[in-house]
């Protein structure tokens, strides 16, 4: 690494909590509800979410999540340049239209292509991708340079990651998925009738918004395991969730996959995203996630 290289950092609530700098460019995604098994509340985990932006100067780039109110009041924190980023909405940064990514800034509206062309599952990444489109032109990228990455990038290891292909069931690891909403952009992303597992540890989360988009959405199976299992249970009975639901406990991971792949049609989805942390059963997320591939591989 030179002295003139680009660090990205990804920052945590918990880092952010005592953080007495901001980065020169400070990147804002949709905030959801997380960690309160660490933070009291979620007002403390948005404020410890502000910090990012709390210590910039006139120099510094603020790039924000237009769609969401809680992130659009970023704007009040910080004083530096403002740009945003938007999948419905035309916005001082990147958005998409009509189907399109674009990005104007400075006096120019470039086009950046088809967002259906992405590689990456779900209108949750078209945001994503809008995101770095922004933030990668104000450093310096070029066009050519930010079109061949977001349109040849596939994602990473354990976000929405398609594992395999068996009997006509596709199986997805999105083991990186610890919390309700994260889950919930993940069951989006399908049309196809869906096999869910879900669970883990606890964070003090609430799992009823969730429960009512699973209800709405093409899941047709849920398997719960893990210490929260009776937890979104009750919350799919609340909902009215009329599909069948499993509850394995705290099984082999071999054991989860040979149930799903049971209640799974041809041509379905086998999803885990379990919208909870792992370590009721598992070292991390990666841990959950290898496990998941490993006995697919094996089917």
């Amino acid at each position: 690494m030179k002295s003139t290289s680009w660090v990205v950092l990804e920052l945590s609530s918990t880092q952010l909590t005592d953080l007495h700098k901001s980065p020169h460019i400070a990147v804002v995604l949709n905030i959801t509800t997380d960690h309160l098994d660490w933070h009291k509340d979620r007002e403390e985990y948005l404020e410890a979410k502000t910090q990012i932006i709390r210590h910039q100067k006139s120099n510094d780039i603020a790039v924000l999540a237009y769609d969401y109110e809680d992130v659009r009041g970023f704007l009040k924190l910080t004083r530096g340049k403002v740009f945003y980023f938007s999948n419905a909405q035309k916005v001082n940064g990147s958005y998409v239209k009509d189907g399109r990514i674009l990005l104007e800034v400075r006096n120019k509206k470039i086009e950046i292509g088809r967002a259906e062309k992405l590689l990456l599952k779900g209108r949750h990444n078209w945001e994503n991708v809008c995101a770095a489109v922004c933030a990668s032109y104000l450093v310096g990228a070029s066009i050519d340079s930010i079109k061949e990455t977001v349109f040849s990038f596939k994602g990473l290891e354990h976000r929405l990651e398609l594992v395999g292909e068996v009997g006509g069931v596709k199986f997805y690891n999105d083991s990186f998925s610890t919390n309700p909403q994260t889950t919930i952009a993940a069951i989006k992303s399908f049309s196809e009738p869906i096999t869910l597992i879900l669970g883990g540890s606890d964070k003090g989360l609430n799992y009823d918004e969730m429960a009512r988009e699973i209800t709405k959405s093409t899941v047709l199976n849920s398997i719960i395991i893990g210490d929260i299992s009776k937890k979104i249970k009750r919350s799919l009975q609340k909902s009215g969730y009329k599909q069948n639901i499993t509850e394995l406990g705290y099984p082999k991971t071999k054991k989860i996959i040979e149930e799903a792949v049971k209640v799974t049609p041809k041509g379905g989805i086998v999803l885990l995203s379990p919208a909870a942390a792992s370590f009721d059963m598992f070292k991390d997320y990666k841990d959950r996630g290898n496990q998941f591939k490993e006995a697919v591989k094996v089917l």
